[in-house]
C-alpha cells in the first residue's frame, strides 16, 4: 500500500481540514465512492474530498496538503475520458462555489472567471454583450472552465476559433510549495519579468529546456492542431516575434499535474449573428471521410460525423427521436454536419448552395438537408453533442470504450486511417462506433469492449498499441482532444521519443519537485490496462438482488446502474427536468450520476455489508424527487426515479416506516373516512399550534398547510348517463387526490367530455372489493410499500380491464397517477398488466388526440382570458406530453399559451410538505417556477394539473392555478 493509499478516510486528516476551512470536507465511504469515477473505464478512490468555499480555502487546502504530504487532485465536472481526474489524492471540486466570472475587461474584450464556473453559464453571462468563449465542447452544459483548461479542450468549432490553449491568456495558479503568480505572457527579456523570485526561476528553466530541445521537439511534435498531448513545449519554442512565449500554454493541457489554477484569464469571441447547416448524406462512411478534406475548402465553422450507428441509437431514444427523423433522410451510413456563421445571412445562405454543388460534383447530388431555422440548427445540434451518450446507450456489458477515441490524422488520410482502423476492429472481433471532429481530422471512435471480461481487456491493450502505431505512420496525433490521464501517458515514449518525454519529466519536477500534484498522470504512469485501476475489476461481483420491478432487458438492477457512463449530463443547471434536487444542492450527491455511482458501489460490495440497506444508501437517494427526468433526459436511460422506489422496498422491509410515511402511504385507504369527517381532518390548518405540533410529532413542515379533505367528494353516481353512440366513450379514472381533495377538478372533466359527446365511464369504488376507492398505488411506491402498490394495481387492472380490451381509452387527470399506469405498472405485472397501460392517457392527451381526428367539432367554447401560463407536471414533461397541455388550451378561442420552463415545482407529491425537505422544495420553486408565477399579468389563466403544483403555488407566490379541465368547462359556450 502506498503512503498516499494509506491516509484515505484519514479522520485525523479530514479533523484538520475542517477546522481550517470554511469549505466542505467529505471523507465519508460513500463520497470517496462518488468522486472515485470519471467518465473512463477507471475507479480510484481517493484520500478525500474538499469543496472549497473560498480561495482562501484552496490557499489552506494546499498548504495542508504539504504539510502532510498526500497528493492534490483538482477535478472539475468530472467528464474527462481518459481517467485523469480520478486519483488516490485530495480531491479540490471548485464548482460549487468558485464559480463566478471576476472581471470583465470591456477594453481587451477578456474575461476572467474562477476554476469551477460552467463553459454555457459563462457564455450566458457574455451573451448580453454580444460575446462568446467559443470552445464549444460536447459537455459545454456540465464542462468547467477550469476542467477545460487542465485538459487543453477544443470543441466542434476548432477549426474556425482554436482549441483551448489559443484561447487561455493568463492564469492565476498556486505551485505545491504555496507560491502563487500571474501565468501570462513573458517578455523575451527575462529580466523585465515581474513576480515572485520562484515564478522567474520557473520562466528560466522552462525557457532554457525547450531551448536545449528545439531540434526534437520540431521533429516529433505533431504539425496538427489537435495535439493536446503531455505539455505544451512546443508553445515555448515556437515564441513571437520578439522572443516572448505565454507561460499560461504550458499549463493548459497539464492535467492538474503541475499547479492549481486559482483564476483564468480568457479571450471572447464575437457572437456571429447569423448561422446555416448542411446534413450531407453519405451511402457508405468511407465516402463521408474521403469528403471531408473537400468539405472544409468552403471554410466552415464545423464539420461533424454523425454514423449510422448512432443515428439508430438516437432513434431509439425518445427525446431524440423525432428530431432524428426530421433531418435523416432515408438509410445514410453516415453523415457530415456542416455548419457556416457570420454576421449577414445572405452570404451564408451561398455558402449552403456552394455546399450543395459541391456535394454534387463529388457524385452526392441532391444529399444535402438544409437547416435555416435556428431552432432546428439547436435539435440537430442538441443530437451531435450528445454522440457520447447516445453511443453508451448500448445495453448489456459491451459498450463501446474509451481509449483510442480522439487520435488526430491529417484530413487527407482520414478516409484510409479509419478504413485501416476498422480492419482492426474486425481483425479482433468487434467494430466500432464514430462520431464527431472531421472537419480537424479527430473522430471519436470506440470499439465495442467488455471491460469486465480479461479477454477483451487483452484486445483493448491490442487494438491501442495497433491504432497508436498507425497514427504515428501518419504523422498524426494520439491524443487530440480528451487529454492523456492514465490511458495515454504510457505511450508518450513511442509518439515524443525519449527526450522529449525526459523533458516533460523535467518540467514536472520543476512545478511539483514533490510530486503531489495529480501524480502518476502525464509523467511516470501506470499502465493503461492495469485492472487494478479499472471500474470493473477483476473481482467485481455486483449483486443482483430479487427485485419487483422488471430489470431483465438490462440483465437485472445492476446492469441497469451500469447504464450510468458517469458523463454527468444530469449536471446541466439549465431549467429543464434533470436534476432539480442538483440544481438547488450543486452535491455531487445529489445528482443522478452520484446516485447511481453510489448504487453501483453498494451493489458491489464495496460500500460495507448493508448495501442497499444501509441508512446512508437511503440518504444518497433522499432528495431524489422522483420527477423521472432521467428516465427522458438520460442519453443512457437510467431512471433514477424507478430505481430509488426499488431500494426504497429493500430499505423498508429491513428498517420499516414512520408513522409519516405510513399515513402518507395509505392515504387511498383512510381518504373516504377522512372525507365523511372532514371538519376533524382538516382542523390542522385552523387551529392555532397544530402546525407545530404536526411538525414535532409526525415531520410535517409547519410552514406547510395541508390539502383540505372535501365536503363532498366525487362520486360515481355523479356522471350523467348517456347512451354510447358510435363508439364515443372514456374511462375517467377518478385518482385519490383528486376525488377527496379537488373533486371539481373530475366534475369539470365531466362537464367537457359530456359536452363533446363521450359517454364517461366511472368505475365503482366498490369493484376494488372491499368499498374502497380504486387506486394506481402511487402513494405506496412514493413509500416504498411495493408489494401493497402491486395489490392496489391488480384490483385496478381488475377493474378496467374489461374497458381497454374493448379499446376505450382510459383518461386521468392527475400526471403522477396517470404515467403511472403507463410506467410503473406494467414493469411490476408483467404481462398481468394486459391492455389497460396502452389505453391509459392524460385528460388534455385524449383531447388533443380527438381534436386532430376532427372528433371535437361539437364542443363548444368561448374566450375566457387572453394568455394562460401553464407549469408542467415533472411526468408530463418527463413524458413528453407537454404539447398535449398546449393543444387542449389552445382549443379555447383567441388564448395564447405559454409554458415556464423550469424544472420540478419542489413539492413532489409528499416530498414538499415534510420538514426535512421544506427547504430544498422552496429552493427548486424559486429558480424559476415562483418567480415566473409573480410576474405573470394580471388576468392570466394559471395552469398546473399536478396537484402538488398547485399547492406550492399557493403556498410560494399566493396565486391559484387551475386544472386544464378547470378551465375548459370555464369555458364552455353553455
Amino acid at each position: 500500500m502506498t503512503a498516499a493509499a494509506a491516509r484515505i478516510g484519514d479522520s485525523a486528516l479530514a479533523a484538520r481540514l475542517g477546522r481550517e476551512l470554511e469549505g466542505e470536507v467529505l471523507f465519508d465511504a460513500f463520497s470517496r465512492g462518488r468522486y472515485a469515477t470519471d467518465a473512463s473505464i477507471y475507479q480510484v478512490e481517493p484520500i478525500g474530498v474538499v469543496v472549497p468555499r473560498t480561495e482562501q480555502d484552496l490557499r489552506v487546502a494546499i498548504q495542508i496538503a504539504a504539510d502532510e504530504g498526500i497528493p492534490v487532485l483538482p477535478r472539475g465536472g468530472g467528464t474527462s475520458q481518459c481517467g485523469q481526474t480520478v486519483n488516490t489524492a485530495l480531491v479540490l471540486d471548485c464548482t460549487k462555489f468558485l464559480n463566478g466570472v471576476v472581471d470583465y475587461d470591456e477594453d481587451s474584450q477578456e474575461v476572467t472567471v474562477q476554476p469551477g464556473i460552467v463553459l454555457d453559464h459563462l457564455n450566458a453571462w457574455l451573451k448580453p454583450k454580444g460575446r462568446l468563449f467559443p470552445v464549444d465542447v460536447s459537455t459545454a452544459s456540465r464542462a468547467t472552465i477550469g476542467g477545460m483548461t487542465a485538459n487543453n479542450s477544443c470543441g466542434g468549432r476548432s477549426i474556425h476559433y482554436g482549441i483551448m490553449v489559443d484561447n487561455v491568456e493568463a492564469i492565476d495558479a498556486i505551485l505545491m510549495d504555496g507560491t502563487e503568480a500571474n501565468f501570462g505572457y513573458v517578455p523575451g527579456n527575462i529580466g523585465e519579468l515581474a513576480g515572485p523570485a520562484r515564478y522567474r526561476d520557473l520562466v528560466q528553466t522552462i525557457r532554457a529546456i525547450a531551448d536545449r530541445e528545439t531540434a526534437e521537439i520540431d521533429a516529433r511534435i505533431p504539425k496538427l492542431m489537435r495535439k493536446v498531448g503531455g505539455y505544451n513545449l512546443d508553445r515555448v519554442v515556437a515564441r513571437d516575434g520578439r522572443g516572448g512565449h505565454n507561460m499560461a500554454s504550458l499549463l493548459v493541457g497539464s492535467e492538474g499535474t503541475l499547479a492549481l489554477s486559482r483564476r483564468i484569464r480568457l479571450k471572447t469571441h464575437a457572437i456571429p449573428r447569423h448561422r446555416v447547416m448542411g446534413v450531407c448524406h453519405f451511402p457508405t462512411f468511407w465516402d463521408a471521410m474521403d469528403s471531408a478534406r473537400h468539405l472544409v475548402t468552403l471554410q466552415p465553422y464545423a464539420v461533424e460525423l454523425i454514423d449510422r450507428t448512432m443515428v439508430d441509437l438516437a432513434r431509439e431514444i425518445a427525446m431524440f427521436r423525432p428530431i432524428v427523423d426530421r433531418f435523416v433522410r432515408g438509410e445514410p451510413q453516415a453523415l457530415l454536419v456542416v455548419e457556416f456563421a457570420g454576421d449577414e445571412r445572405d452570404p451564408l445562405l451561398r455558402r449552403l448552395a456552394d455546399l450543395e454543388a459541391m456535394m454534387g460534383d463529388l457524385g452526392f447530388p441532391d444529399a444535402v438537408v438544409r437547416a435555416e431555422d435556428a431552432a432546428f440548427q439547436a435539435q440537430i445540434t442538441e443530437v451531435r453533442t450528445s454522440g457520447l451518450n447516445i453511443m453508451m446507450s448500448m445495453k448489456g456489458d459491451g459498450k463501446p470504450v474509451s481509449f483510442i477515441e480522439d487520435c488526430a490524422v491529417p484530413l487527407e488520410d482520414l478516409a484510409e486511417y479509419t478504413g485501416r482502423l476498422t480492419q482492426v476492429f474486425h481483425k479482433h472481433g468487434t467494430e466500432g462506433t464514430w462520431y464527431a471532429h472531421a472537419s480537424v481530422g479527430t473522430l471519436h471512435v470506440r470499439p465495442v469492449l467488455n471491460m469486465k471480461d480479461g479477454t477483451d481487456v487483452k484486445k483493448m491493450r491490442a487494438i491501442a498499441e495497433e491504432a497508436f502505431a498507425m497514427v504515428r505512420e501518419y504523422k498524426g496525433s494520439h491524443s487530440g482532444e480528451h487529454g492523456d490521464g492514465i490511458v495515454r501517458s504510457e505511450f508518450h515514449r513511442e509518439m515524443f521519443g525519449d527526450r522529449v518525454v525526459d523533458a516533460f519529466g523535467e518540467v514536472k519536477r520543476a512545478f511539483d519537485p514533490r510530486g503531489l500534484m495529480n501524480p502518476g498522470r502525464i509523467v511516470d504512469p501506470p499502465k493503461m490496462d492495469d485492472r487494478s485501476l479499472f471500474r470493473y475489476r477483476p473481482d467485481y461481483r455486483p449483486a443482483n438482488p430479487a427485485t419487483r420491478f422488471d430489470w431483465s432487458a438490462w440483465g437485472g438492477l445492476s446492469g441497469a446502474v451500469e447504464m450510468c457512463n458517469n458523463n454527468g449530463t444530469c449536471r446541466k443547471r439549465n431549467p429543464a427536468v434533470m436534476c432539480p434536487s442538483f440544481r438547488v444542492t450543486g452535491d455531487e450527491q445529489h445528482v443522478t450520476r452520484g446516485r447511481a455511482n453510489t448504487l453501483r458501489l453498494a451493489l458491489s460490495g464495496q460500500l460495507g455489508p448493508e448495501g442497499l440497506t444501509d441508512p446512508a444508501m437511503k440518504a444518497s437517494l433522499d432528495l431524489c424527487v422522483g420527477c423521472k427526468g432521467c428516465r427522458r433526459e438520460c442519453p443512457t436511460g437510467v431512471d433514477m426515479a424507478k430505481m430509488k422506489t426499488e431500494v426504497l422496498g429493500q430499505y423498508v422491509r429491513r428498517h420499516g416506516l414512520s408513522l409519516k410515511d405510513r399515513l402518507i402511504a395509505t392515504l387511498p385507504r383512510w381518504a373516504e373516512a377522512a372525507s365523511r369527517f372532514h371538519y376533524l381532518a382538516n382542523l390542522r390548518d385552523a387551529v392555532p399550534g397544530l402546525p407545530w405540533l404536526s411538525q414535532v410529532l409526525m415531520g410535517f413542515a409547519r410552514q406547510r398547510s395541508l390539502p383540505a379533505f372535501a365536503a363532498e367528494p366525487f362520486r360515481a353516481s355523479e356522471v350523467p348517463e348517456r347512451a354510447v353512440a358510435d363508439g364515443r366513450e372514456v374511462v375517467l379514472f377518478a385518482d385519490t387526490f383528486n376525488s377527496y381533495f379537488e373533486p371539481e377538478n373530475l366534475r369539470a372533466a365531466v362537464k367537457v367530455l359530456d359536452a363533446a359527446g363521450y359517454t364517461v365511464h366511472v368505475v365503482d369504488p366498490s369493484e376494488s372489493g372491499d368499498g374502497r376507492r380504486l387506486c394506481c398505488g402511487r402513494t405506496y411506491l412514493a413509500s416504498g410499500l411495493i408489494e401493497q402498490a402491486e395489490a392496489e394495481m391488480r384490483n385496478l387492472v381488475a377493474a378496467l380491464a374489461p374497458y381497454a380490451e374493448r379499446g376505450v381509452p382510459i383518461v386521468g387527470l392527475e400526471p403522477s397517477c396517470l404515467f403511472t399506469l403507463n410506467d410503473e405498472l406494467p414493469s411490476l405485472l408483467r404481462d398481468a398488466a394486459g391492455a389497460v397501460p396502452a389505453q391509459a392517457m392524460l385528460f388534455e392527451a385524449f383531447l388533443a388526440r380527438e381534436a386532430k381526428a376532427g372528433r371535437l367539432d361539437g364542443l363548444k367554447l368561448k374566450p375566457i382570458a387572453d394568455k394562460a401560463l401553464v407549469h408542467g407536471h415533472c411526468h408530463q414533461k418527463a413524458f413528453a406530453a407537454m404539447g398535449d397541455v398546449t393543444a387542449a388550451l389552445k382549443l379555447i378561442p383567441g388564448l395564447e399559451v405559454s409554458v415556464i420552463e423550469s424544472s420540478c415545482c419542489g413539492m413532489a407529491g409528499a416530498f414538499g410538505y415534510e420538514a426535512e425537505h421544506y427547504e430544498v422544495s422552496m429552493k427548486m420553486a424559486e429558480l424559476s417556477l415562483l418567480p415566473a408565477v409573480r410576474q405573470a399579468e394580471p388576468g392570466t389563466l394559471l395552469v398546473a394539473d399536478g396537484t402538488s403544483c398547485r399547492h406550492q403555488i399557493h403556498d410560494g407566490a399566493g396565486r391559484e392555478a387551475e386544472h386544464v379541465a378547470v378551465v375548459l368547462a370555464r369555458s364552455l359556450a353553455s
